[in-house]
């Protein structure tokens, strides 16, 4: 026991390391198949890039605003962490518990789900096999991250990097060799129903999905207070010229109404005209890579809000869960337990379905996130900031209102999958007063208390049986 209160998470991730977490993240599937969901529900080639601007500039706006709570809490745990310290356990026990237990492995069995179509339709296996090509691609990329994380960073980088040659490929070939005219193209002949704005900005923003997970990572990067804000900034801007580039790409490749008739089939079909059958052969590869490195990103991601969590003595089985190798300094255990959970999910579930109801819980916490920021500085006024979020108060205001605008059109068009997401978070109250009752740990008594920038002791609230 005593030898485990010495292991700690290594700080071994670099700005390198960092930046290619954020990107690898979130680029996955969504800028390859949403091409003509956003086309179809913009009504035209222009408002689609707008639909891709719009959404950038919520998620930049976004993270520049949680990057300023990032440098002030550079610990691993991310939105767990910093729900928690601004507006109490409850709430930072609500957040991760939401991820780790819905959010996160529904994600993750999303992406398995979709590689093993794409692995089926390569190598020809029958689709009946595709839960356990899902499930064993899923324990492959997991082993990996049970050893040391410089190897699951390591192999973010080359994924990354491998990802970024069919989008490369798309893009010289769309703006150097499409012969359509990118700007102005309407789909309104085969698509009546087109031009719903705000359901194209909705589409976009869960493509750019995943850019806060890289603050799961805070006690692992180096000098996280000036890191982490420069890798979540930088790897958004790099993330939105990409996605603008790909869709003007394919806007210039090929007609808006063969793009809105081919569907997910869209950018397939392009590297097929492009290069004949080796060129959408090699796209397939490079979309399996892409989605694998994202893959990679969560599952090194999300089993560190579950270990962040149990350190804390806020879950069954803490003791567990919140155990590091003392080689690798891993918390294995986290991660084989998120494991489980996306294999069941993978079986039994829609895990499509579970990923679009929590991203209505996810917006709710990131509203209260960013207002957080208005909190701790009137907490906090004289505090130094290594990081600032640059045009305040605007940029904050912009992101809270995107994040409104997706709550309040998640309501609107889905009632009953939002009260489904509200069921799946309310099951962790009961979760949460069992174990704070079963340890003794009450609430901070005074929350306007100053941070303490070096605080990581896990009992700290603990009430100390002789009084």
């Amino acid at each position: 026991m005593k030898q485990q209160k010495e292991v700690s998470l290594d700080r071994d991730l670099g700005l390198w390391s960092a930046l290619s977490l954020v990107i690898g993240t979130i680029i996955g599937a969504g800028v390859f198949v949403r091409q003509s969901a956003v086309l179809d529900d913009a009504g035209s080639t222009t408002m689609g890039l707008l639909a891709w601007l719009a959404g950038g500039i919520l998620t930049i706006t976004a993270g520049l605003t949680i990057a300023e709570i990032a440098s002030q809490m550079p610990e691993t745990g991310g939105l767990y962490v910093y729900m928690e310290k601004i507006y109490g356990r409850i709430w930072g026990f609500l957040s991760g518990w939401m991820q780790i237990v819905i959010y996160g492995p529904a994600m993750i069995a999303s992406l398995g789900a979709y590689l093993a179509i794409l692995l089926s339709d390569f190598f020809g296996f029958p689709s009946k096999y595709n839960a356990l090509i899902a499930i064993g691609t899923i324990i492959l990329v997991g082993i990996l991250n049970l050893f040391s994380n410089r190897y699951g960073a390591t192999f973010a980088i080359i994924t990354t990097l491998c990802k970024l040659v069919p989008v490369a490929a798309l893009i010289i070939f769309g703006l150097f060799f499409g012969k359509q005219g990118a700007l102005g193209q309407s789909i309104s002949e085969v698509h009546q129903s087109a031009g719903n704005f705000g359901v194209a900005i909705l589409a976009t923003l869960f493509a750019f999905d995943g850019w806060i997970l890289i603050a799961n990572l805070g006690g692992e990067i180096k000098n996280p207070r000036k890191l982490l804000p420069q890798a979540i900034t930088f790897g958004i801007l790099a993330v939105l010229v990409i996605y603008m580039l790909v869709s003007y790409g394919v806007y210039r490749a090929i007609p808006a109404e063969k793009i809105h008739s081919m569907g997910t089939g869209a950018i397939p079909f392009i590297a097929t005209t492009a290069f004949g059958n080796v060129g959408g052969k090699i796209l397939s590869i490079g979309i399996i890579i892409s989605i694998v490195g994202c893959m990679n990103g969560k599952i090194m991601t999300f089993p560190r809000i579950m270990y962040a969590m149990a350190k804390r003595n806020q879950l069954p089985f803490s003791k567990t869960l919140s155990y590091l190798h003392p080689k690798s300094h891993t918390p294995i255990f986290s991660t084989i337990a998120e494991l489980i959970i996306v294999a069941i999910m993978i079986v039994f579930s829609n895990a499509d379905r579970l990923s679009e109801l929590c991203i209505f819980t996810v917006y709710c916490f990131y509203v209260m996130a960013f207002v957080g920021v208005f909190l701790l500085r009137k907490r906090n006024p004289n505090q130094h900031r290594v990081f600032s979020t640059p045009l305040f108060p605007l940029t904050p205001i912009v992101a809270i209102g995107g994040s409104l605008f997706v709550i309040v059109s998640e309501i609107m068009s889905d009632l009953p999958g939002v009260l489904t997401s509200f069921i799946f978070v309310a099951v962790g109250v009961p979760v949460f007063y069992y174990e704070t009752k079963k340890h003794g740990i009450v609430e901070p008594k005074n929350e306007d208390a100053p941070i303490d920038e070096d605080d990581d002791n896990v009992n700290e609230n603990r009430v100390k049986s002789n009084g």
